[in-house]
């Protein structure tokens, strides 16, 4: 239904209350809880500075209920991202009781040198994204088993989370598998591999930023690394399954699906289902009391999570995950952010603040700084990676054809901001999800997921200096707000 009222004029004041909210609930939660930005109190803010962003609605003249229906639509969005977290909820737990993370972590163990660990996670969680084009099918698979082999290894969690997430992000940002590649390339009206190839101006430095930080945290951790700790874990590894090279065999059928474009949804469903076979076929424990007792344990690890009893303290804390159950407070913040902004959305404050960032621009490069802050402000408020890049790009691509820009100026520097910097963000679904997925909680990790952190810096940068700046031949304009 089409509006035909004048609402009321925002002005900026009013339109950031909402934001100003949301900030200080997350604020006084972090004072009184610490890192508490998952687990209830981040959610509440959320649903609190929404009610604000409605309330601003109702001022303008718009009616409750149209805002509460128009709200549900934006938050049937995330209906997607809930069911591909109950889908890794589901594939953890039977991948623990089949075996195959412990597998992974062994052998994780075994070839991975302690010196060098974290500029190995870095480079192998990247080939592993560019491959498959899914920054969350690879912290949900190797990402996990790496960031659970580095705390066996007595190497602080928030490190190597952030060279899983580094790595995961250069592959998800390059990859021509890749759903933000095609999407930022697709709505901007760039081809595919203009766009990739225009983004290795940016991306690639950034990469060296992270490998360099991640070469010297490596040399630098290596004194930390407790050889004997690792020794006792691999024993009760092995000791507790059956560890066999065959195990790998379900990761390596996810990794195939979704480099053949299956859904991710559907890779991590069948890969867990795989999992669960194979744990039939090659764990005796599970199948120690009959086939039905297997069946009933390995239901019992999808639904609820795995519990181990190793003996080993350290061991049973990281193998006593996974489940759907487990992703249920993940889901709960979804909701509430999706909410937010909504609310946000359907008030007309997210409006305002858009037409904020876009005045005053002067030059072409000035443009692409606020394409980019603006997908970066998405990221937050909205806040879903996918919006962050599709609200700009509809938002920008009138001023930067007035500007004479080609539109892969446009693409990149929402993939700079937009796709790389929405794991950054505890309530963003792609934060949300890292921090439970790797259990490491964002403002953790966070600080160390250089590349993430180096790309919206250098695109930024870049554009200051007018360089790689991609202008139409013979086409020169001004932009307009």
């Amino acid at each position: 239904m089409t509006d035909k009222r004048d609402p009321r004029p925002a002005g900026v004041f009013l339109s950031i209350t909402p934001l100003v909210t949301l900030a200080v609930f997350l604020i006084a939660s972090i004072a009184a809880f610490g890192d508490a930005t998952t687990g209830g109190p981040a959610q509440l803010g959320l649903m609190m500075a929404g009610l604000v962003a409605g309330l601003i609605g109702l001022w303008r003249g718009y009616d409750w209920k149209e805002l509460e229906e128009q709200t549900y639509e934006v938050v049937a969005r995330a209906m997607p991202i809930v069911f591909i977290l109950l889908a890794i909820g589901l594939l953890i737990g039977l991948w623990i009781a089949a075996g195959v993370i412990p597998a992974l972590i062994f052998y994780s163990l075994e070839l991975i040198s302690p010196s060098l660990f974290y500029l190995a996670t870095l480079i192998l969680c990247a080939l592993v994204s560019i491959s498959i084009g899914s920054s969350w099918t690879t912290a949900g698979t190797i990402g996990l088993a790496l960031v659970s082999a580095a705390q066996i290894a007595g190497l602080p969690a928030g490190i190597v989370a952030g060279a899983v997430i580094s790595g995961a992000y250069f592959g998800d940002k390059l990859s021509p598998l890749s759903d933000t590649t095609n999407l930022a390339a697709g709505l901007t009206g760039t081809d595919l591999f203009d766009h990739i190839r225009f983004l290795l101006w940016t991306t690639l430095p950034a990469f060296g930023v992270a490998l360099i930080g991640f070469t010297i945290l490596s040399f630098a951790g290596s004194a930390e690394v407790d050889v004997t700790r690792i020794t006792q874990v691999s024993g009760a590894l092995d000791e507790s399954f059956s560890v066999s090279p065959v195990l790998l065999l379900p990761l390596v059928i996810t990794l195939g699906l979704a480099a053949f474009r299956v859904s991710a949804f559907a890779a991590l469903i069948i890969g867990a289902l795989v999992g669960g076979g194979f744990g039939l076929a090659f764990q005796p424990g599970l199948t120690a009391d009959g086939l039905g007792s297997g069946l009933a344990m390995l239901a019992s690890a999808g639904a609820n999570g795995f519990v181990a009893e190793t003996g080993v303290d350290q061991l049973d804390s990281l193998l006593s995950r996974g489940g759907m159950e487990s992703f249920l407070t993940t889901i709960w913040l979804i909701l509430s952010a999706m909410f937010f902004g909504g609310m946000m959305e359907k008030s007309g404050s997210l409006d305002v603040i858009v037409r904020l960032m876009i005045t005053g621009v002067k030059t072409g490069g000035g443009l692409m700084q606020r394409a980019g802050l603006t997908a970066l402000l998405a990221n937050i408020i909205t806040p879903d990676q996918f919006l962050a890049i599709a609200a700009p790009s509809q938002m920008y691509r009138k001023s930067f054809e007035e500007a004479g820009l080609e539109t892969k100026s446009l693409s990149r520097v929402l993939e700079d901001f937009g796709t790389v910097t929405s794991p950054l963000i505890p309530w963003n679904t792609c934060g949300a999800y890292m921090a439970a997925t790797l259990g490491v909680a964002t403002f953790a990790y966070a600080p160390f997921a250089f590349f993430n952190l180096a790309s919206p810096v250098i695109s930024f940068l870049f554009a200051g200096l007018g360089f790689q700046v991609a202008r139409r031949v013979g086409v020169t304009g001004t932009p307009h707000s």
